[in-house]
């Protein structure tokens, strides 16, 4: 029987899942329907991953309800991934998802 031995290669395709990729700040633009648990419904998505937003902006316009959410800590393929699974939500009508700085937040709190 031939002496077996580990073999050691490196991996074929990238692990968009590995903690180790870079972290980025997101900002999510969200236009829904005003329904009441909308907001609870969408914060869920992020608290199910033990994750905390930054900042998050709500306000009617109405029927409608303009949600802003930052956050940072996540690699660009989760927060594509949280953005999909947003769009997917009953009542929400459109997601926007961009890489934004600190100049972004920075500027939305000294607004409000």
């Amino acid at each position: 029987m031939p002496y077996l031995e580990a073999v050691n290669t490196s991996p074929t395709r990238f692990d968009a899942w590995n903690a180790g990729n870079a972290h980025c700040r997101v900002h999510y633009q969200l236009l829904a329907e005003a329904e009441p648990d909308l907001l609870c419904r969408a914060l869920n998505l992020f608290a199910l991953q033990f994750l905390t937003p930054e900042q998050v902006q709500v306000q009617r316009q109405e029927d409608l309800l303009a949600i802003d959410i930052v956050i940072d800590g996540l690699s660009w393929h989760r927060a594509q991934v949280i953005a999909e699974k947003l769009r997917n939500l009953i009542s929400v009508c459109s997601v926007e998802l961009q890489s934004v700085d600190s100049a972004w937040v920075e500027a939305a709190q000294a607004a409000g």
